[in-house]
């Protein structure tokens, strides 16, 4: 397998489910603004939409979102326990968190990001953060230690790499204890560390 990613970006989650399940994998640098990989190749080639992740399977079979490649991970290696049984309650609360920080909580950051967004629009896409760091921190106001059952999922990680994004935006995350003490917990797993210091995050 191989792991197409940009240092920091979602795919970070990716990174870390394939480290938490001990798969073998390489991993390739993307250029996602000049679209080419650190091999020198045309990205849109391998994915036509230009973001990352894409994850190689095999030569011929490429998947790509975030939340699907998650999914995946958890799905062909069951023994790391990444996500709840298929057809369960707690499989499908899995599914809403991810669904919720791609649709809601990735794409509110995603203006801070663009350095076509104004001053203005900054200051528009951090008040949507906060927004949904208010519903957050309600969520995990419950003492909770993970998403769902109490076991670390692809759904922390996804959510951990999206929520840590306040730190390179401008936004405190002191404001949010819940979520703050949850990016420290995650931050701090070995299977973080070790991709964190892969992408060159952290020394």
């Amino acid at each position: 397998m191989k792991l197409y990613y940009k240092a920091g970006a979602c795919s970070l989650a990716s990174h870390i489910a394939l480290i938490e399940a001990k798969a073998v994998f390489v991993l390739e640098a993307v250029d996602t603004e000049a679209a080419l990989t650190e091999k020198g190749e045309d990205y849109l080639t391998i994915n036509p939409k230009g973001y990352v992740p894409t994850l190689q399977l095999t030569d011929d079979v490429l998947l790509t979102e975030g939340a699907a490649v998650l999914q995946h991970i958890a799905e062909i290696f069951p023994a790391a326990n990444l996500a709840p049984k298929a057809g369960t309650l707690s499989r499908a609360l899995l599914q809403e968190f991810l669904n919720w920080t791609s649709s809601e909580l990735h794409k509110s950051f995603s203006p801070l990001f663009n350095a076509k967004t104004t001053e203005a629009g900054k200051l528009d896409a951090r008040k949507a953060v906060a927004s949904k760091f208010d519903v957050l921190e309600e969520q995990l106001s419950d003492g909770r230690a993970w998403l769902v059952e109490e076991t670390f999922s692809v759904a922390d990680a996804y959510l951990f790499v999206v929520a840590n994004w306040a730190n390179f935006t401008n936004i405190d995350l002191a404001n949010w204890p819940n979520i703050a003490a949850f990016v420290g917990r995650v931050a701090s797993r070995p299977s973080s560390q070790i991709a964190m210091r892969a992408e060159g995050l952290i020394q």
